[in-house]
Formats: C-alpha cells, structure tokens, sequence
C-alpha cells in the first residue's frame, strides 16, 4: 500500500515569471474526477476478462487488455468497478491502457482522453476483503458515454497538453479560462524544453516519478 508522502517543500520559480509561487498537487490517480477507482481480482472477472494465476495459493490476478470493458460493481458500492463485456448494459468505460501499478502515484501518466484511472489488486485467500489487495495493474479508461471529462480542455483528468489552468496550476475548463487561464502548451521537464509561445514556465515543487516538472502555458 502506498504511503503518504512527506510535505514536499514550496516550489521554485522561474525568473521573471509573473504568477506568484505556486504549490501544486502532482497529477494522481483520479485527480479532478474524484478518488481512484479499485477493482478487486475477487470480482473482476467476466467473459471479457478472464483470471490466471499470479503464484502463490489463492492469489489470482485479472487479466486485463486494451478494449476490455468495466463498470459499477453493485457488491462493491459506492466505488467499486468491476469487468463486463462491452455488449452489457452495465458496461460504462473501455481500457485505453493497461499499466503497471506503482507506489509512486505520480509516475501512473495514462494517454490524453482518460476520463478514470482504476486500480486492480490482488487479494489472497478466498475472503472478500474488497479494501485489501496489493495494487497490480492500472486500467486507464474512457467512457463509453458522451462524458469525457478527460478531453484536452474540458477541465478534468490528468493533466495533457491543450488543458487549461489557472495562475496556482489548478485545471479548469477552457471554456472557463478566457482572461484570467493559461492554456498548456506542453509539460516537459526542464523550462529550457518549452515551446515558442510559452509566456509562463510554471516549475512544480519535484514528485519522484512524475514525468514532467514544468508547465508550459500561455494566457488562454
């Protein structure tokens, strides 16, 4: 299990930068739609996901793929997901990736159209414990509605370039940002890498394992 990270210190600026010195919270599974999403191995399979053994006596793991198919676990509410096929009335969202699980939350970047980000853990044993597990895989999912909170400027989701934020790096809609937002022009990790257009390098405070510390943006 993943364990709180120390109080990081406040964040460097670049110089000649006007936005006062920001402190922001590194991009984490669920970040602007809610916590992240765990699916039990115990629940996870369905005919478009199937279970093989991980090693070791009653520690089995989902398998799961790019196009597989999950949504809502009703013996797991309020937050709980589990795998269906994508023909299923209860399906909600498709896997446009299938990472590897880490400690490190800031190192999950799931590709640019993610609107959930969902872990998958191993339990051991045959107990139900949907709250206990090892973090395994992360699913990066779309939704199968026409909600996509995770669309480059839409104001939620990781963040990708074409997102807008505002002076302390916080995301919000670009229809929101006109006059007061920056739209993100590229996240990189050495302000000397920033596009041309780039008015405001906003160097982050350092995550281990988060891919980029500066945000190349621009008033929106």
């Amino acid at each position: 299990m993943a364990m709180p990270s120390p109080t990081p210190p406040p964040p460097a600026r670049r110089q000649g930068g006007c936005l006062p010195a920001l402190l922001i919270l590194a991009v984490i599974l669920g970040l602007a739609y809610g916590a992240s999403k765990v699916f039990d191995d115990q629940g996870s399979s369905s005919s478009s996901s199937s279970s093989s053994s991980a090693g070791g006596s009653g520690d089995k793991e989902a398998s799961w793929n790019v196009g597989d198919c999950g949504g809502p676990d009703p013996d797991d509410r309020p937050d709980g997901y589990r795998a269906v096929d994508c023909g299923d009335s209860g399906a909600t969202f498709k896997a446009l990736a299938v990472m590897e699980a880490s400690i490190l939350p800031d190192a999950i970047q799931c590709p640019a159209g993610t609107d959930l980000i969902i872990q998958v853990k191993i339990t051991f044993g045959s107990g139900g414990n949907k709250g206990g597990g090892l973090p395994s895989k992360t699913v990066c999912g779309r939704n199968l509605s026409a909600s996509h909170p995770g669309d480059a400027g839409a104001g939620g989701g990781q963040l990708v370039k074409g997102d807008c934020i505002t002076d302390t790096a916080q995301e919000i809609p670009c229809t929101s940002a006109a006059g007061s937002g920056y739209k993100v022009l590229d996240l990189v990790k050495d302000a000397k890498s920033c596009p041309s257009g780039t008015t405001e390098p906003m160097r982050l405070t350092l995550a281990i394992g988060r891919p980029y510390d500066v945000i190349c943006a621009a008033k929106a």
